[in-house]
Formats: C-alpha cells, sequence, structure tokens
C-alpha cells in the first residue's frame, strides 16, 4: 500500500516507563482455554505478507519490518484509581466521532475502573487556557447515548495551537493520557505536542485515533468514516443516475470528498455500479482531444444517452485557476471541480451543438455529518478499545491503526506528513476501471 518500506527501527514504540501494575481484565496467557488472551509486545504484524519477498530478505538476512500488535497487555503502566485521561476531537467532522468518544469512555471506566475522564470542547484550542470552554466531565450517562447522532458531542476546530501551552494545561489538570482523534492534522499536533513531553520528561501518554473518511493516513489501512461516507455518497449517485436517464442526453456528476485520493469515490462507484467515470486526484486526465473526458461522454451519450461522472474533490485541480487560500490546519484550498466540470460540459456540448441536460450533487456535508453505519460503528468501538489499552500499558506516541486486518501500534514520527494515496496499480482500481468500463488513462498521450 505505501511507497515507503519502514525499517525495524521506525516501527518501535515509544514506552513511558516500567509497566508494574497488573491488569483488571483477568485475560488468560493459556491458548484453548477460551479465555481471549493478553498480547505481548513481541506479538507483531508483518509489514510485507508477500511469500516472495520474505523468503527474498529470510535468505539475505535484511530487515523484516512489523508493526507492535495492538490489544490488552498484563502489566499496566498507570495505576486506573489514581490517573486521569482526557479526549479531543479535531478537524472536520466525521461519521463515528461519538462512537470512539463513546468507547473509549465506556472502556475506561467499566474495564478499566477509571473515573476521571475530560472532554475538551472545540479541538485543541480548548486545551490552552482563555480559548475554549471548561472541560467536560465524561461518564458512562453522560456519553450512552451519543453514538446514535452524528457529529462530535466535544465539538471541534481547526488551526494550530501553542504545544507549550498545551503541555502546561495538562500538567496543571494532571492528566496523564490524552486521546486525539482526529486526521493528519490532527495527529501532526500530537505529535508536537508528545516530542514537547517528551523534552520535559513527563509521564504523560499521547495516543491517536486516525480519523478522515478520505481515508489518507499513512500505515493505516482503513479509517473510521469511510464506509459510513462512500454508503451515503452512493445515495447521491443514485440519484443522479435517476436523474441522467430521465432526460435526453443527461449527464449526471456527483463531487464526494477526497482532497488528496479517491478511495470515497472509488467505493461510492463500486458500491453503486451505476458510474460510467470515475475521477480521481491520483491520476491526471484531459478534457479535450480524441481520448480526453469529452471525448469519452460523447461516445457514452451516443450509445446509452446517460452518462454518471463521480469525481473526487482533489481530482483534476490543473484545469483550475488556483487558490491561494488555505484552511484553519494550513490546507491549500481547492478549487470547486465539480461546478467546474458542470460548466464545461455544459460549454463544451454547447459548442458542438449537441443537447444535453446536465445534473450535478454535491453530498459532501451530508457526508460527514451522519451517525456511523454498523461496519463503522464496530470498527470505531474496537479502535477505542485498543487506544486505551495501548494508553494504560503506558504505551505513547503513536496512533492505533489496522495493517492485513489486525489492529496495530504506529509510531506517529512514521505515520504524519506522509499522505496515503489510492494506488491505480492496485486491485481497487482495477474493479473501478473493470465495472465503468472507462480506459486506465484518460490522456492523449
Amino acid at each position: 500500500m505505501e511507497n515507503i518500506i519502514p525499517n525495524s527501527d521506525q516501527l518501535i514504540i515509544t514506552r513511558l516507563g516500567p509497566a508494574c501494575f497488573n491488569s483488571p481484565l483477568k485475560l488468560s496467557t493459556i491458548d484453548g482455554d477460551n479465555i481471549a488472551n493478553y498480547v505481548d509486545d513481541d506479538d507483531k504484524v508483518l509489514f510485507d505478507i508477500n511469500l516472495k519477498n520474505l523468503r527474498e530478505a529470510i535468505v539475505g538476512k535484511s530487515d523484516i519490518p512489523a508493526f507492535e500488535l495492538a490489544g490488552p497487555r498484563d502489566k499496566l503502566f498507570f495505576d486506573p484509581a489514581k490517573s486521569k485521561a482526557a479526549i479531543v476531537t479535531c478537524g472536520g467532522l466525521c461519521p463515528g466521532l461519538n462512537n470512539v468518544i463513546r468507547s473509549l469512555v465506556m472502556t475506561l471506566h467499566y474495564n478499566y475502573g477509571l473515573r476521571n475522564i475530560l472532554g475538551i470542547p472545540y479541538g485543541y484550542r480548548g486545551l490552552v487556557p482563555g480559548l475554549g470552554p471548561e472541560p467536560i466531565n465524561l461518564t458512562p450517562d453522560f456519553v450512552k447515548q451519543i453514538h446514535e447522532r452524528g457529529g462530535s458531542v466535544l465539538a471541534s476546530s481547526r488551526g494550530q495551537r501553542d504545544v507549550g501551552q498545551i503541555v502546561d494545561f495538562l500538567v496543571s489538570n494532571r492528566i496523564d493520557i490524552l486521546f486525539t482523534i482526529g486526521g493528519d492534522g490532527t495527529q501532526k499536533g500530537a505529535f508536537a505536542i508528545f516530542q514537547e513531553i517528551q523534552k520535559r520528561n513527563l509521564p504523560i501518554s499521547i495516543i491517536g485515533v486516525p480519523k478522515t473518511i478520505d481515508n489518507d493516513i499513512a500505515f493505516v489501512e482503513k479509517t473510521f468514516g469511510l464506509e459510513t461516507a462512500f454508503s451515503v455518497a452512493g445515495e447521491a449517485i443514485r440519484s443522479a443516475h435517476v436523474e441522467a436517464v430521465g432526460a435526453p442526453h443527461g449527464v449526471g456528476i456527483v463531487k464526494v470528498m477526497g482532497r488528496h485520493c479517491g478511495y470515497i469515490a472509488a467505493n461510492a462507484a463500486l458500491a453503486m455500479n451505476e458510474v460510467n467515470f470515475v475521477l480521481i486526484p491520483e491520476i491526471a486526465f484531459d478534457l479535450e482531444g480524441p481520448k480526453g473526458l469529452f471525448a469519452l461522454l460523447e461516445k457514452r451519450l451516443a450509445e446509452k444517452d446517460h452518462a454518471v461522472i463521480v469525481i473526487a474533490e482533489g481530482a483534476g485541480q490543473n484545469h483550475l485557476e488556483a487558490v491561494a487560500e488555505t484552511d484553519g490546519s494550513g490546507n491549500k484550498k481547492l478549487g470547486d471541480i465539480g461546478l467546474f466540470m458542470t460548466a464545461a460540459i455544459k460549454t463544451h456540448f454547447l459548442k458542438i451543438k449537441t443537447e444535453v441536460s446536465v445534473k450535478y450533487i454535491d453530498p459532501s456535508y451530508m457526508v460527514r455529518s451522519v451517525p456511523a453505519n454498523s461496519h463503522d460503528a464496530i470498527f470505531c468501538m474496537q479502535l477505542a478499545q485498543n487506544a486505551v489499552h495501548a494508553a494504560m500499558a503506558g504505551k505513547t506516541g503513536l496512533i492505533i491503526g489496522t495493517w492485513h486486518n489486525h489492529f496495530t501500534h504506529v509510531p506517529m514520527s512514521l505515520s504524519v506528513g506522509n499522505v496515503k494515496r489510492l494506488d491505480p496499480e492496485e486491485p481497487l482500481w482495477l474493479s473501478v476501471i473493470e465495472a465503468t468500463g472507462q480506459p486506465f488513462m484518460i490522456k492523449n498521450a
């Protein structure tokens, strides 16, 4: 999945110190007794499971990188009776945020017996005195029904904050564990907090739960909210298809989220299987010329009289005027490729004197704000449980990931700043090509 292949040293997880307290979970260390086992730090998940590559590495005695397996440890660094945790959600909204918050609280309270849990309102600004409301005392009663609605009960914000002030806040409020729920920008901030804590030699754990419906967190196979997002986007595609077949030379255009990668676009198109063209940031495309999109669209309309196009928000930015502005997280703002494509298709068919009926749908905020579906709800709960296990064992500076269908510990130092993109040579994109019938490249050369 990743172009970067880490070495074993890059996958080492930082520990705050010796784990001396017995876990209250009452799990097993024996196979076959029908009781779940504790996880040992030596339990690993191979980065590369290709047999040919493994044989070559073993024969050549080269480094075989592997992630530390997530899960409950039999010894804890923190004494639950004396420990205090805080939870913060940052960045844009995403289906499943409340599920993660709820599961963090429930696991800390019921499984580990930790009673002091704070919710930090409005992202990192809530960790800077004077910028946000007072922290919220999170209890099982407070969170018991929040998973039934979208958004974040803690609310969110973007923007960089003074790391020194944040660490001062953690110290003054005697917070031992901070769970940071957010995307790459959030985890960059979390890594900066972790570094400042390391510099001060403080026994505070920083654990990230990666959140982005774009699914672009490096060294994490899947992030929560993705499945819900493409399910909701699929309904928009259904509407676009109905509109397209309901008019002569009908074209339905659906823009979905995906600044740098096309996972939502690809999965939504496959889920509905009514899409004829999928345009993603990873693959440039031409509009004009004999192999450009307009020529393909002309052919499609001549043969079938309708077409559906799904386009990720970051696709085709080279066709738009550059936008100089940035958002609160420092991300460069994108031009609106959906509106551009709508106008460009209308202009092209007017120029060749051919009738066309274009309908444009942008479901972005519906995708972000709905509650998590069943698959995402389960995934959110498991991410949160593993985040708590890692924190209580004294792990720090990591995010909870998945690799080869196992939950893993991913060092923030490895993940942050690296953007995962859809690989056009992987099976997912081949499935899109086979389902849509579009060529691999929509380019003249």
